[in-house]
């Protein structure tokens, strides 16, 4: 491949096809294997970085703020760093050598807990509902790639017939 561009070009592809013609009895080298799966993997990343800088293009910064807030809330460093405040806030106020500021049903802490659920939840809700809109391009992209190697498939079947009906005639 072109090692100034990203993307297969036309030439790469014939150079392809010639190779892969040379040999028509013998299986695929995984050469020509893995030369075929990384055009397939780019021209994906093609789609998908061109589904990102859309989205990129039409994301507001609360938008983006909400999705940072929904990747660091359901990962595990937010896990331990909380697990770690909530025993630290409980240990604080149950042992004897500390002064208490939150006394055993620890009203104070359910309060923030509280609050901080309520906040989180609608911003999750933002996030999982921008994160549906991509994952519906994705599917109208992909709907649109399989029908058009779908009517490619066809016209493909078509020539075959075409060029089938030639030998038969030529056969005669």
């Amino acid at each position: 491949m072109a090692a100034n561009n990203k993307f297969p070009t036309a030439k790469d592809e014939e150079n392809l096809f010639e190779e892969l013609n040379e040999k028509p009895k013998d299986n695929l080298s995984e050469a020509h294997i893995k030369r075929v799966t990384e055009m397939v993997n780019e021209y994906k990343g093609k789609i998908k970085s061109h589904l990102n800088e859309e989205q990129e293009k039409h994301t507001s910064w609360a938008g983006r703020l909400a999705d940072h807030i929904a990747s660091f809330g359901g990962s595990w460093p937010f896990i331990i760093i909380f697990a770690t405040f909530l025993i630290l806030w409980m240990g604080w106020n149950t042992f004897n050598f500390t002064m208490h500021f939150d006394k055993s049903p620890f009203i104070l802490l359910n309060l923030i807990l509280s609050c901080m659920a309520a906040f989180q939840a609608p911003v999750i809700l933002m996030s999982q509902n921008r994160q549906a809109a991509r994952d519906k391009q994705e599917a109208i992209m992909d709907f649109a790639i399989n029908y058009k190697a779908e009517q490619e498939n066809l016209e493909i079947q078509k020539l075959l017939k075409s060029i089938d009906k030639r030998l038969e005639k030529l056969e005669q």
